[in-house]
């Protein structure tokens, strides 16, 4: 998973980062409030850990803007050396998931990710196949069929497409997409728009198939995975998205 620690200790910095590391996630850094909340605008993660006081924009400032612009289900962690019961309570009912004092004890530090990655993301923290309904993946051939057919896919469509299917629910800027599928945000965003119209296009991702793709002005894409009660009943032959 993708994780944003805001910290302005260098040595917590360097401990929490490397206790998530050694858990098998990848993290992002930041030392100023101000400068993570630009980058929230073009980056996105899927779990905040997050200090209190921190230059320009604190933390809890931080968190009301992840609960007003983010997907609800995003969990946030506090990681402070506040301890007293009423910043506690204060900090929980801003909206946050969890609440850890330092120092930072790094197996508790673990088993609370863990915990709060677990119940965000129920789906996605198993090690299933991914799929849904009438799509079925192939990770041996990297293929996938469509109703029983194989769908024709370029490689970075099958990238595209299993990334999609593994991260429902997330958000997923332009920055997030190229750097994971093309390994670099230095490239014109317009090449993950053609992608994804593409992959819309063959793989037939709309409301009919229980599945659709909305896209996030000016950040990106959300993938969502649409139950019986979403999904509308198909009375013709009309195919159109």
């Amino acid at each position: 998973m993708r994780i944003a620690i805001l910290e302005d200790d260098p040595a917590h910095a360097r401990i929490i980062e490397k206790t998530l590391l050694q858990a098998g996630h990848q993290c992002q850094v930041y030392g100023d409030g101000r400068l993570m909340l630009r980058e929230l605008h073009r980056q996105s993660y899927d779990l905040f850990v997050l200090d209190w006081h921190v230059p320009h924009v604190e933390g809890p400032e931080i968190l009301g803007w992840i609960r007003r612009n983010l997907p609800r289900h995003l969990p946030v962690l506090f990681v402070t050396s506040r301890d007293d019961e009423q910043d506690v309570v204060e900090g929980l009912q801003a909206g946050a998931d969890d609440y850890m004092t330092k120092p930072i004890r790094a197996l508790e530090l673990q088993a609370r990710v863990t915990a709060l990655l677990r119940r965000a993301y129920p789906e996605t923290t198993r090690p299933v196949q991914p799929g849904f309904g009438d799509y079925v993946f192939d990770l041996h051939r990297r293929e996938i069929s469509l109703r029983g057919k194989v769908v024709d896919l370029k490689p970075k469509e099958y990238e595209l497409a299993l990334f999609l299917f593994r991260n429902p629910g997330s958000l997923l800027t332009h920055q997030h997409l190229l750097e994971e599928l093309w390994g670099t945000s230095a490239i014109d965003t317009r090449t993950v728009t053609t992608h994804m119209s593409q992959l819309r296009r063959k793989l037939d991702l709309r409301p009919q198939n229980g599945v659709r793709v909305v896209p996030v002005y000016g950040l990106g894409y959300r993938f969502e995975v649409l139950d019986s009660a979403e999904t509308p009943t198909n009375t013709n032959n009309d195919a159109s998205p």
